[in-house]
């Protein structure tokens, strides 16, 4: 990527170690774990327990942690959602291109999502699922997915600049993962797919072929949408049904945030 595709980061100041440690704690409730302890707390953010404690106190006083008693265990608390929301409906991104989402699922009876990364997965903004079986998972804002994996992240590390991508790429391989040769090898096919032809796709459930394209205004985030569908046909056979619906969708929300952006600086 040049420069102009690059984020623009203020300048660094020294950081908030406390701040940083207590988005930390929030950060460990995912899906699936309601309640935690300070015990777990500290197993999954790598903090003393006596730092947990600290901070799960202060984060209990302003709201955004609640406690459990009988359990003995913290649960997100609502001032967390309402960060989520004021993040959705202040979204010019979403308000721009979650109109060209829905039609295009909904003509189609596809799923399209669009997502960005956070830390070491993609999180979804958005998702119109009108291809799915009973039996998957329901796709919503603010779910998760691994990043070298997924479409959506694999297209995110095609795009991104070559220090932050280096930088991930280092890290994930750090863990040791038995596949990760042909993880990485995947990662650059799927970089090559994008210089290519645009986008590059991905099998990583069962029966499910997703595509994805990378969105690159600069200076904001990196973007990313993906379409799916769940499907016995040959993977081949959907991207070819897929692929130019995805590039054109991708150009109209491109272009749809560069005009937003240009209002911004009249």
């Amino acid at each position: 990527m040049n420069a102009a595709n690059q984020r623009y980061v203020p300048r660094a100041a020294p950081p908030i170690r406390a701040l940083e440690r207590g988005v930390a704690v929030l950060r460990a409730f995912r899906p699936g774990s309601e309640l935690l302890g300070n015990g777990e707390l500290a197993e999954r953010t790598g903090l003393s327990r006596a730092t947990v404690s600290r901070l799960s106190q202060t984060l209990l006083r302003a709201g955004y942690l609640e406690y459990e008693p009988a359990q003995r265990a913290y649960r997100l608390g609502a001032a967390v959602l309402s960060l989520g929301h004021a993040m959705r409906t202040g979204s010019s991104v979403l308000r721009v291109a979650t109109p060209l989402m829905h039609g295009l699922a909904r003509k189609m009876r596809i799923n399209v999502g669009l997502a960005v990364r956070d830390g070491d997965e993609m999180v979804y903004l958005e998702s119109f699922r009108f291809n799915v079986r009973t039996a998957q998972r329901l796709i919503v804002s603010g779910h998760r997915v691994p990043i070298e994996l997924t479409s959506l992240g694999r297209a995110w590390f095609a795009a991104a600049a070559e220090p932050d991508r280096a930088a991930l790429l280092a890290r994930l391989k750090a863990r040791g993962r038995k596949r990760w040769p042909a993880i990485e090898a995947a990662i650059a096919e799927a970089a090559s797919s994008v210089e290519r032809r645009g986008f590059c796709y991905a099998t990583w459930q069962p029966q499910v072929v997703a595509l994805a394209a990378p969105i690159v205004v600069a200076p904001r985030p990196i973007h990313v949408l993906n379409v799916s569908v769940t499907s016995d046909a040959a993977a081949a056979t959907v991207v070819r049904t897929l692929e130019a619906p995805l590039r054109k969708l991708a150009g109209e929300i491109q272009q749809a945030i560069a005009a937003l952006d240009a209002q911004d600086h009249e």
